[in-house]
């Protein structure tokens, strides 16, 4: 059978006004394949809102606006269908708010409720209003307006009582101030003259240094790396054995002074034996006096001459005080 070209035409033409009609709903965030719930919000102002606006819970697009009507012939208030494009819960008693971008569309901001019964297709919750970006504006200028027309009062208040204290007496008092700055910092100024001023030549004398110092420098670093070199000698060298030995030999002679302080051995027992001191304290004495009678009678001990006579005196039985005190 053949097909005639009126036939086709117009069949092309309801494929494009279907195509139109999809396209546009898609554009406008309807899904005409899948069903999704339909519901309410009602509003006293919907000043700035649109169709196919985004409807969103927690920052997230959970459906667009689909429609808005009048609730009433009064116009008291606004009903705005929204279809949802995603299969959540929402509590019976959420809340609904428009929010405005300065700079983007406005859109519908759904806060969740606490109730645990869910609303269905077809029910309505309210919305609460919200200020314009004006009122915004307006909230927060109107406290900083009112903050500097105080700083401002006090300001002048505070000029007023200035000029009050300034009377000539202070004035004249500012003014001497100002002289004696002014003496000081010529002053400051003579003082760093390059030629005459004390603080200069410091500051000279501090600069001669520095680069002295810094011409030195490589001495400097010899001797702080022959320092070094002495340092590792000697932490290298037998100073460990040394100590030992020298810590070993204090430790013997302390024990040695120990055993004399007790007794023990030829030399403790010399030290600490009374007795021996006064046996050989009288052996010395009982020495002297034998040598001074020697001294003074010789011929008792020795006979020079045959024909010399014997000394018979008595001997001496201590010693002569002019001995002693030798």
């Amino acid at each position: 059978m053949k097909i005639s070209n009126e036939t086709k035409v117009g069949t092309l033409t309801a494929i494009a006004i279907t195509l139109l009609i999809l396209g546009f709903n898609f554009l406008k965030g309807k899904n005409l394949f899948q069903k999704k719930a339909t519901m309410y919000v009602t509003f006293k102002k919907v000043e700035g809102l649109n169709i196919s606006d985004a409807v969103k819970i927690n920052g997230l697009r959970v459906g667009s606006v689909e429609g808005m009507q009048e609730g009433d012939k009064n116009l008291n208030n606004v009903v705005v269908g929204y279809q949802l494009t995603r299969d959540i819960n929402i509590p019976i008693d959420s809340y609904g708010k428009i929010e405005a971008a300065p700079l983007g569309a406005a859109y519908i901001v759904i806060t969740m409720g606490t109730s645990n019964e869910f609303l269905k297709d077809g029910d309505t919750i309210k919305g609460l209003e919200s200020p314009g970006l004006v009122q915004d504006l307006k909230s927060y200028l109107v406290p900083t307006i009112d903050n500097a027309n105080q700083t401002l009062l006090t300001i002048d208040s505070a000029v007023k009582k200035i000029g009050s204290v300034f009377d000539q007496e202070n004035k004249k008092n500012l003014g001497q101030l100002l002289a004696h700055l002014n003496q000081t910092l010529e002053l400051l100024n003579n003082e760093l003259m390059p030629a005459t001023g004390g603080l200069a030549n410091s500051i000279d004398n501090i600069n001669a240094f520095t680069r002295n110092l810094k011409k030195n420098n490589d001495s400097v670093t010899a001797i702080l790396n022959n320092t070094a070199k002495l340092t590792r000698e000697l932490s290298s060298g037998q100073i460990g054995n040394t100590l030992n030995a020298l810590e070993k030999s204090i430790t013997q002679l302390n024990g040695m002074i120990t055993d004399i302080k007790n007794g023990k051995g030829t030399i403790g027992k010399l030290a600490a034996d009374e007795q021996l001191y006064k046996n050989l304290t009288s052996t010395t004495n009982s020495l002297n006096i034998l040598l001074q009678d020697l001294r003074l009678h010789p011929k008792r001990y020795v006979q020079v001459s045959v024909f010399g006579k014997k000394d018979k005196t008595a001997p001496l039985m201590e010693a002569l005080p002019d001995s002693v005190k030798q």
